[in-house]
């Protein structure tokens, strides 16, 4: 399992490597929540928008996730924990304040580009917008 990496793997420096020739400028495996272990793949933090992109095996896409035949009943777990995990993270960064964003390592390159920039549009006019509270 030393083989399998927990950051830069293919999908994530495909990703991060548009949205730098793309002219977007991020931080990446950012300590966002303190207190946390867990880091987002890609963050704005000026905007607070957080990209996270999940390995189908190791987040249990829908689509591509498979389930091993040996130690069924370990992996199975194992990948419902790590989903439980996404969930809480998210739900933590929400309530912070962060736009969360999780892409599948399997989506097009150009489409999650796509997505993030639509995002920080919307996060920059937000943020532009009279507070009702003023």
């Amino acid at each position: 399992m030393r083989g399998n990496r927990s950051k830069d793997t293919r999908p994530e420096v495909a990703v991060r490597s548009a949205l730098h020739r793309a002219g977007l400028r991020f931080r990446k495996h950012f300590p966002v929540i303190p207190g946390s272990r867990s880091r987002v793949d890609v963050a704005f933090p000026r905007w607070r928008v957080a990209v996270q992109v999940d390995g189908c095996f190791w987040h249990g896409c829908p689509d591509h996730g498979t389930q091993p035949v040996t130690h069924a009943e370990y992996w199975t777990e194992k990948i419902r924990r790590n989903v439980e995990r996404d969930r809480r993270c998210d739900d933590a960064l929400a309530e912070a304040g962060w736009t969360v964003l999780r892409f599948w390592e399997h989506e097009e390159t150009a489409a999650v580009v796509t997505a993030v920039q639509h995002a920080l549009k919307e996060c920059s006019t937000r943020a532009l917008q009279p507070s009702l509270h003023e």
